[in-house]
C-alpha cells in the first residue's frame, strides 16, 4: 500500500501530464559589472547597522579607534600580514605561527580587514586574503573588529560576486553571529563573534 507522500506526488503527476506548465523564462542577466567608483557608504553603513553590528567612521589613523573598542591593556588577534598602522600602541599578537583554538579564546579582540562590503546587504566578506586571515581567527574570538575601505563597498551582491575569486574560502558575515529557537529567542555568539565592530576607513 502506497504512502500518502506517493499518492500526493502521482496525482501531482498525473495533474501534469495533462496539462504540462508553460516554460518560465528565469533572468539571469544579472548587473555583474563592477561600479566605476566606490559603492554607496551610508547605505552600507545603514545596513550594517541593521544586523545590531556597531559602525565607526574613520578618518586618519585606524589603531586609535581600534583602541577605544577594546579594554585598557586588552590583547588582540591579528593576521600576520595585518598593516602595523592598524594596532600601533595595542598589545597584538599575530596568528604566526597559526594561535591554538584555546589562545583564540582567550584574546579580547581579532582586527582583520576584509575582501569586499556589500550596501545592498550589509554584508561583510572575507576570502583569507591580505589582513583577513584564515577562518577560525576571525570565528573564535567573541569581538570581530573589521576595517572596510569606502574602495571596497560595492553595491549589489552581483557586484560582490564579479570582484571575488569563487576558489578562495569565502564567508560571509551579515552582522555579529546570531541564532533563534522555534519561538524566536535570539541568541547571539553561537557561530561566531558575539560583537562586531566595523570601521568604515576613508580612501
Amino acid at each position: 500500500m502506497a504512502d500518502a507522500k506517493d499518492v500526493v506526488l502521482n496525482r501531482i503527476r498525473q495533474a501534469l501530464a495533462g496539462a504540462p506548465p508553460a516554460a518560465v523564462a528565469v533572468p539571469r542577466d544579472y548587473d555583474r559589472a563592477p561600479l566605476h567608483g566606490d559603492g554607496d557608504v551610508a547605505r552600507f553603513a545603514e545596513t550594517v547597522g541593521e544586523y545590531r553590528a556597531r559602525v565607526r567612521p574613520v578618518v586618519g589613523a585606524v589603531a586609535p579607534v581600534v583602541a577605544t573598542l577594546v579594554p585598557r591593556g586588552g590583547r588582540v588577534a591579528v593576521p600576520a600580514d595585518i598593516p602595523g598602522d592598524w594596532v600601533d600602541g595595542l598589545d597584538a599578537v599575530r596568528d604566526a605561527p597559526p594561535l591554538s583554538n584555546a589562545e583564540l579564546d582567550e584574546v579580547d579582540a581579532v582586527v582583520t580587514g576584509c575582501a569586499v562590503g556589500i550596501a545592498a546587504t550589509g554584508t561583510i566578506v572575507l576570502d583569507a586574503g591580505f589582513a583577513q586571515g584564515r577562518r577560525a581567527l576571525t570565528l573564535i574570538p567573541d569581538h570581530h573588529i573589521c576595517v572596510v575601505f569606502t574602495r571596497q563597498i560595492v553595491d549589489t551582491v552581483p557586484q560582490a560576486f564579479a570582484a571575488l575569486d569563487p576558489l578562495r574560502p569565502l564567508t560571509f558575515i551579515s552582522g555579529p553571529s546570531a541564532t533563534s529557537d522555534i519561538e524566536l529567542n535570539r541568541v547571539e555568539g553561537v557561530h561566531g563573534p558575539r560583537t562586531l565592530d566595523v570601521l568604515i576607513v576613508e580612501g
